[in-house]
C-alpha cells in the first residue's frame, strides 16, 4: 500500500495497519447498510410497519458510520475502497441469511445475530486500534455505542 502522506504522530506502518482494520471495518458498514434496506423492503408481518420505520434511523446512522470510516482512511492518507467487490474481498464475518419476504420476527432475530457479529468485529478493531491510534479507536468506539443502541431496540420489539 502506498500512502499518499501519513498524519503527524503515526509512521507509515501504523498507517498501514490501520487503514487495513478501517478498511474492514467499511466493508461491513457498507454491508449492513445493505443488509437493513433489504429488511425494510422484506419484512412483512402485523409489526411491519413499525419495524420498517424502525430502519430507516439506523440505515441512515450506519451509512454515516461508512462515511465518517472511509474519511479516517484518507485522512491517514489511505484511499477507502468502497466497491461492491471490497465487501466481498474484506468480508471476515458470516453472512446474512434471510431472503426475499419474511415476518418481523425472523428477520429481527437474524439482524440481532447479525448485529452481534458486526459488535465484536468493531470491539475487536478497537481493540487493535487502541495500540496504533487512539482516534481511529474512538471513531470505532463511537459506532459500537450506536450499534448496541440499535440492538437493544430490535431485543426490545422482540420482547
Amino acid at each position: 500500500m502506498t500512502l499518499a502522506f501519513v498524519v503527524p504522530g503515526l509512521d507509515e506502518a501504523t498507517s498501514e495497519k490501520a487503514i487495513a482494520i478501517l478498511q474492514n471495518r467499511l466493508s461491513q458498514e457498507q454491508e449492513a447498510a445493505l443488509v437493513l434496506k433489504h429488511t425494510h423492503w422484506n419484512v412483512t408481518g402485523p409489526n411491519f410497519i413499525a419495524v420498517h420505520e424502525m430502519l430507516d434511523p439506523e440505515v441512515e446512522s450506519v451509512l454515516a458510520q461508512a462515511d465518517e470510516t472511509a474519511e479516517r482512511i484518507a485522512t491517514l492518507g489511505g484511499t477507502p475502497d468502497g466497491r461492491p467487490d471490497a465487501i466481498v474481498r474484506n468480508r471476515t464475518w458470516k453472512s446474512f441469511d434471510v431472503e426475499g419476504r419474511a415476518g418481523t420476527e425472523e428477520y429481527l432475530k437474524a439482524l440481532i445475530e447479525y448485529y452481534d457479529a458486526f459488535i465484536a468485529e468493531d470491539r475487536k478493531a478497537v481493540a487493535e486500534l487502541d495500540e496504533l491510534d487512539f482516534v481511529s479507536s474512538n471513531i470505532i468506539q463511537d459506532h459500537v455505542q450506536q450499534l448496541e443502541k440499535f440492538q437493544w431496540f430490535m431485543r426490545s420489539h422482540l420482547a
